[in-house]
């Protein structure tokens, strides 16, 4: 039983980081259930509770990282509030229209909803320009944060 979870961890492991990519699949959720996985099949000997633990808050950073990035991206480049709106309707609306809808969701979101307050087109291509930086770096900073979560473990285990 324990080869069949040391597999099914490293499985997870590795479709945890394709989920950060892929909208089919929930990345963040399943890098934790990898490294549960792989605590389980060592009872939890070499990944103690502790190792969950700290999978567990970086699978709710990298949750926090996607959801907020293209957000304050849009803030940053100083749009306004209907922007910051548009930019989450638009990645709500995105979630349903697969991987290009993830990707300029947010985008066209804060592009319509800005022109829509403020029909100043320029204003409200720079602040869908911020969504979609903003999406960039949130999607560096989650696969970053994965990275450090499967540095950790492999750690763990080099060193027991």
């Amino acid at each position: 039983m324990s080869i069949a979870l040391y597999v099914a961890g490293v499985v997870l492991l590795a479709a945890g980081v394709a989920g950060l990519v892929l909208p089919i699949l929930p990345g963040a959720v399943l890098l934790v259930a990898g490294v549960v996985a792989l605590a389980w099949a060592g009872d939890f000997v070499i990944l103690g509770w502790g190792t969950v633990a700290f999978a567990g808050g970086m699978g709710l950073a990298i949750t926090a990282v996607d959801w907020v990035a293209s957000i304050l991206g849009a803030k940053a480049f100083g749009a306004s509030k209907w922007a910051v709106i548009g930019s989450a309707v638009g990645l709500v609306v995105g979630l349903f229209l697969g991987l290009p809808g993830i990707i300029l969701g947010p985008a066209v979101g804060a592009l319509a909803f800005e022109y829509a307050k403020d029909p100043n087109f320029e204003r409200a291509l720079k602040a869908g320009v911020g969504a979609f930086l903003g999406f960039v770096v949130g999607s560096v900073l989650k696969v970053t944060l994965a990275f450090a979560l499967i540095g950790v473990v492999a750690l763990r285990y080099l060193f027991r």
